[in-house]
């Protein structure tokens, strides 16, 4: 019988997988690890020790993946069956890129609005994922949404998430930028990289931009 609580259970940073994991080996060996990998030291040392369950299902059809926060750990649980590999991953670094906004001091909340003001101000339409995407145009509908303090902090919020786990996706591996109106522009989505750069650098052996 396999030992799922085994030193081959566990990622980098000290986190590990829990339970047994329904993922194929080789989607946890070339998608999850490398992933996990790449975070950042100072990222990590945010975070509780964290656990990273993949059954083959959620609760419901809608729900791909959560995140909830205990005493001793942060459990990060996505779920595995019906998803390209490289989108689950993504959805374990977007679990990270939420958990890490509630750690955020509130100079660093006000920096990044600031950098999200800026964009608005420059009418900048597009948004770093279909989900801040659906914030942001929630946030714009109306003059009293946009002076909305809750609609601001859940834009805030889900952008957040979205470009951490971009951010540690350029780490992992080369990534094109994707253009279109429904798109951060490329001038925008580096200053937003930037940012975080800055907050949090890149691992040894890993960088933001190529060359």
């Amino acid at each position: 019988m396999r030992d799922y609580n085994s030193v081959g259970q566990r990622l980098a940073h000290g986190w590990r997988l829990a339970g047994r994991p329904e993922a194929a080996a080789e989607v946890i060996r070339e998608f999850i690890r490398p992933a996990v990998r790449a975070v950042p030291g100072a990222i990590a040392a945010r975070l509780k020790p964290c656990s990273v369950l993949l059954p083959a299902r959620l609760d419901g059809p809608d729900v791909v993946s959560r995140w909830v926060e205990t005493e001793a750990a942060l459990e990060i649980t996505a779920a595995s069956e019906g998803i390209d590999a490289h989108d689950l991953a993504l959805e374990l670094l977007v679990c990270v890129g939420q958990a890490l906004w509630a750690t955020t001091s509130a100079a660093e909340r006000a920096a990044w609005l600031r950098l999200l003001r800026a964009e608005i101000d420059a009418r900048v339409a597009g948004e770093i994922d279909e989900e801040a995407l659906a914030e942001k145009r929630r946030l714009l509908s109306s003059p009293a949404a946009a002076s909305s303090r809750r609609r601001l902090e859940a834009y805030a919020r889900t952008a957040f998430a979205g470009t951490v786990a971009e951010y540690i996706h350029c780490l992992w591996h080369d990534v094109t930028v994707r253009e279109g109106p429904r798109h951060l522009p490329a001038r925008w989505l580096r200053e937003r990289l930037q940012m975080l750069a800055r907050w949090f650098p890149p691992g040894r052996g890993y960088r933001l931009w190529a060359g």
